[in-house]
């Protein structure tokens, strides 16, 4: 955490100021280590840009062999108040957190920070601030980690050691419990691998009475394809496809942090979709928790299959007000969006128009994708009440239908990381290459955003 500046010995000073005629830039300042960072004009000037231009000047820094620094909010916090404080410490923590590495040798040196200026509610933004980026840091570090280090028991171990120490309820069920609850859907894809599934609910009850807005994250620690096996070139990434759970984890885990007055429940459906000879393959016809079948037309699209029973859970046991599935579910979003944007779809106005404000707040950028009537008819099957493939494309729509066919009446949202979750060359100035911890802010957000209407 970047601490409040009080006159420490300093390598650094980087200097912020609003300039239309210099955004986004480093000039030399007064002095061998003073440098002012240009971020644009005041009346464009946005959190997001701030963060950025923060991560910038402080990878700057680290660069050219600066270890201590200070950053001076003091000629932005008129303009923006608390938020650029907290935006300015956000974007530098982000950019200069680094994946656990299990090599040996001597660790790197680390980079200590201090913020200048002052002004009313500043320490409670930094605050709020300091807990929402360790949650995305926290984020990263799972999706980051191997897969032969996050088997799903050990990922529970992990999620629940981090929720339980905030005073979050933690359950995990085994296989055998989700066979008691008829998870059919949940236990094909991961029961033929060595490394039984877990489903992982986390309940963070901040608020009243209310039933809770539950957030479902796909959790599929190794991927393989199944039968339907990956490419070469796309097996580097079959680690990371558990971003949708680390996304849901980072944000109830910032949710307790702050002590944001409402309920929160998280369940994350955590499997490995591996070959053996039980494995299932395309053509079978299974059942799942709400009764419907399916018939399975690609083993690769796991992740929609643990997320039904995943959205049945979050309606039949923890009593969801609203639902919000979240997963690296398709490489189609990617060809639509590339690496910077994400695509979501809703079956609620309201709740879909609270997502947007959501996002607008967190700096995240998302986008809607349509919901006709043809688009369903893609995902019938001749054998079964559904199939897990689209019959004719659309397969980012197709995907996000299929998981919206078990949330019955319920408000409900499907988000798809599959691009934003993962950077070989980071996009934005505060990303580093890996895991970007896409949606725990605004997974956030709109749970806050819900919280402040009680």
């Amino acid at each position: 955490m970047i601490q409040r500046y009080q006159g420490q010995q300093t390598q650094w000073r980087l200097s912020f100021v609003s300039d239309s005629e210099k955004a986004m830039t480093l000039t030399p300042g007064d002095g061998p280590c003073a440098w002012t960072v240009h971020v644009g004009s005041s009346d464009e000037l946005t959190p997001e840009r701030l963060r950025r231009a923060a991560a910038k000047a402080v990878k700057t820094m680290k660069e050219l062999g600066g270890k201590t620094g200070v950053l001076d909010a003091a000629p932005l916090l008129p303009i923006l108040g608390p938020a650029a404080g907290a935006a300015l410490t956000q974007g530098a923590e982000l950019a200069l957190h680094e994946a656990p590495s299990f090599a040996t040798g001597t660790p790197k040196e680390p980079i200590t920070l201090w913020l200048d200026g002052n002004c009313d509610g500043l320490d409670q933004a930094l605050q709020e601030s300091a807990h929402l980026t360790r949650s995305i840091c926290l984020a990263r570090d799972l999706v980051n980690c191997p897969a032969n280090k996050l088997t799903p028991a050990l990922m529970a171990e992990e999620m629940t050691r981090e929720a339980e120490a905030l005073g979050i309820q933690c359950q995990v069920l085994d296989e055998h419990q989700a066979r008691t609850l008829g998870m059919e859907a949940f236990l094909t894809v991961g029961n033929s691998a060595l490394h039984p599934p877990r489903l992982i609910v986390l309940r963070y009850r901040g608020g009243g009475d209310e039933d809770p807005i539950c957030l479902v994250g796909k959790g599929v620690t190794c991927d393989t394809g199944g039968y339907c096996l990956k490419a070469a070139s796309s097996m580097k990434g079959i680690k990371g496809d558990m971003a949708g759970a680390a996304a849901v984890w980072g944000a109830v885990l910032a949710l307790a942090a702050n002590h944001v007055p409402v309920n929160v429940t998280a369940v994350i459906p955590s499997v490995e979709n591996r070959i053996s000879p039980d494995s299932y393959i395309p053509g079978d016809v299974i059942s799942s928790m709400s009764g419907k079948t399916i018939e399975v037309g690609n083993t690769d699209a796991e992740g929609r299959l643990i997320l039904a029973d995943g959205v049945t859970y979050a309606i039949r046991e923890e009593h969801a007000a609203r639902i919000v599935d979240i997963a690296t579910l398709t490489g189609a979003v990617v060809g639509m969006f590339g690496f910077t944007t994400a695509g979501y779809l809703s079956n609620n106005e309201g709740f879909s128009d609270a997502f947007q404000a959501a996002y607008h707040r967190s700096g995240e950028q998302y986008w809607p994708l349509p919901t006709f009537p043809e688009y369903r008819k893609m995902i019938e099957s001749p054998l079964a009440d559904l199939s897990n493939t689209s019959s004719d494309g659309c397969g980012t729509i197709t995907a996000g239908l299929f998981i919206g066919v078990f949330a019955e009446d319920k408000p409900w949202i499907h988000i798809d990381i599959a691009g934003t979750a993962w950077v070989d060359s980071p996009r934005f100035e505060y990303q580093t290459k890996g895991a970007t911890g896409a949606g725990v802010t605004t997974l956030y957000e709109l749970c806050k955003g819900y919280a402040q209407e009680v």
